[in-house]
This record gives C-alpha cells, sequence and structure tokens, in this order.
C-alpha cells in the first residue's frame, strides 16, 4: 500500500519523497536530515513514549513512512537512542564538574580504560589544545568531588589535571535547535 500524501503539496520540504528518492537536500551530503526528519525528531524529544502510529496521525504521512525514516535515521546514526534521560542530581550526584587531563604520550587507550572504569565520568572528550582530554564528572558533594578528581587522576597515564567545578547550567545540552537548523537547510 502507497504512503499517504503528506497535507503539504508535493516536492515541498515537509512531502514524504517517493519510495527510492532521495531525501537528501542538494549539497546536503548523506548526514543531512529534511523537514519531515526534523518535524520526527521533534516529536519524537518532546514525546518520547509515543508510539509510530501516533507520530504518523500527527506528522499526516503514513505509518510505513514513519517506519521508514525512523529506520533510516537509527542506521544512519541520527538517532542514536529511546532511553530515559536522567538527571544526575536527582539520584544524588548534584557536583558537576570539568576536568582537562594531560596524559602520558602513547597511554591514552590505557586512560580511555581506566576512566570508563569510574561511574562519575559521565563523558570523556579527546580535545586539541591545552590537554588531551576533557572529562565531565558528577560528585554526591564538593568534598566528594575531591575524592571523584582523585579516582580520575590516580593513574599513571595522567600526568595533570586541572577541574572547573559548574556554578550553573543556563543552556543544558539540546539539540533540537540543531535539527531544526539542519531541517531547514
Amino acid at each position: 500500500m502507497p504512503p499517504a500524501q503528506s497535507p503539504s503539496s508535493p516536492g515541498s520540504p515537509d512531502s514524504p519523497a517517493p519510495q527510492g528518492a532521495s531525501t537528501t537536500p542538494a549539497g546536503g551530503g548523506n548526514d543531512s536530515i529534511d523537514a519531515l526528519d526534523g518535524r520526527l525528531i521533534r516529536l519524537l524529544a518532546e514525546e518520547p513514549r509515543i508510539g509510530v502510529l501516533e507520530c504518523s496521525r500527527r506528522l499526516q504521512v503514513a505509518r510505513g513512512t514513519v517506519q521508514a525514516r525512523l529506520d533510516r535515521l537509527q542506521a544512519k546514526g541520527v538517532i542514536s537512542g529511546f532511553g530515559p534521560e536522567v538527571d544526575p542530581a536527582a539520584i544524588g550526584y548534584p557536583v558537576t564538574a570539568f576536568a582537562t587531563l594531560e596524559i602520558s604520550q602513547g597511554q591514552g587507550a590505557d586512560v580511555r580504560a581506566h576512566l570508563a572504569r569510574v561511574p562519575e565520568v559521565l563523558e570523556l572528550h579527546t580535545i586539541t589544545g591545552i590537554g588531551d582530554m576533557l572529562v565531565r564528572i558528577v560528585a554526591r558533594s564538593n568534598a566528594d568531588l575531591q575524592r571523584v578528581i582523585d579516582r580520575v587522576v590516580g593513574f599513571d597515564g595522567i600526568v595533570r589535571s586541572s577541574t572547573a567545578i559548574v556554578l550553573e547550567n543556563p543552556v543544558p545540552y539540546r539539540i533540537l535547535p540543531l535539527v531544526d537548523q539542519a531541517a531547514a537547510e
């Protein structure tokens, strides 16, 4: 059964592409998303427990279109999960800090493995500039933060660290403005 047509005019950014047709905007490359992808991602972000059938109803496209879009977005890595967002403060870790680490040459893999074993390490990024790695860590209190930092830097591959405690998070991690911009391009 062919997908239901969107109420938008054919060829508009909101109308689904015919089966087999490219949904990549001109010049956008393989990682681009279109307006329907953007609307689907926004809907799932705002209501993560919504089902495919309800998505199709709200977006006014066929259920198969929504499922195909979801499958493609997952396969491309655009959508990487549907798990719950957990607030560390709500489970007893209200202190957040960022530590910049300088590591010994050739120790990257060992340091990564060490940091992966520390539950309070939420993220690890390799970086350029001053330092080699940026680590987001959480703790139960400022005193507990010292314990976490000691555990993080208590590894021979780490030669120096600098830590900054987060005072406020006025713009928490967000992705929807970027999704909206990418979908509009």
